[in-house]
């Protein structure tokens, strides 16, 4: 499945109630979700403490969305057979936390993944011109790491924005994906400024209404 020719929805499951995650899973497929997005967090990296590679396994047998693993650690290379081994089809990296991103990189695509890298709020993406022959996604973070319900940061745009050309001038499909404050008030923003996947937790999970509902809610508004 490509992500460049459509906006793709990829709940966060950081927002779901855990005692419940097979039917958090199965309600965001059966929305028309094509991602299921983890956030994996290990408390030193980031505050938080979440989820590992067996979550990921539990719900591989479930699913057959694009599980999009976003490792929020440090020395993510030690996770990433691991991840691979449960099951996720592409995992992110950031670029805050690889000593060897390059390489980090090319261990996931060998092991059939794709790779990611993620950027803070103030990691200029213009850090990752010389791995993007083996990056195949962008993740621009929109809110520091660390917590769901953050608000959107506004001034993200632009390098969202930057982060759409840099992927435009790569030689194979390099998508731009957004985590952090997407919502239908700020999904158009971003959809324009040229994210193709966006990441959203308490705006699904959180909403008034169905899994489902939600989801339409996002993808109508980011409509471009």
């Amino acid at each position: 499945m490509s992500i460049v020719d459509k906006t793709v929805i990829a709940p966060s499951l950081l927002a779901s109630d855990f005692a419940h995650l097979a039917n958090a899973a199965t309600e965001c497929a059966n929305g028309g979700a094509e991602y299921l997005h983890f956030d994996v967090m290990d408390g030193r990296f980031v505050p938080e403490i979440t989820f590992g590679s067996q979550a990921v396994r539990s719900l591989r047998m479930l699913s057959q969305a694009f599980f999009d693993v976003h490792l929020m650690i440090v020395e993510p290379e030690k996770q990433i057979q691991g991840f691979a081994d449960a099951g996720a089809n592409g995992v992110t990296v950031h670029l805050e936390a690889c000593t060897h991103l390059h390489r980090t990189l090319q261990h996931i695509r060998d092991l059939g993944m794709k790779a990611g890298v993620a950027v803070n709020p103030h990691t200029p993406v213009s850090a990752l011109e010389f791995v993007m022959e083996l990056t195949d996604l962008i993740l621009v973070m929109t809110v520091n790491p660390g917590y769901g319900g953050q608000s959107f940061i506004p001034a993200m745009l632009p390098k969202i924005r930057e982060a759409k050309q840099l992927a435009a001038r790569a030689t194979h499909p390099v998508h731009v994906e957004v985590d952090g404050g997407i919502s239908p008030y700020t999904a158009g923003s971003v959809a324009q400024a040229g994210a193709s996947a966006l990441v959203a937790g308490t705006a699904i999970f959180g909403a008034k209404g169905s899994t489902a509902e939600a989801i339409a809610a996002l993808r109508t508004a980011a409509i471009r």
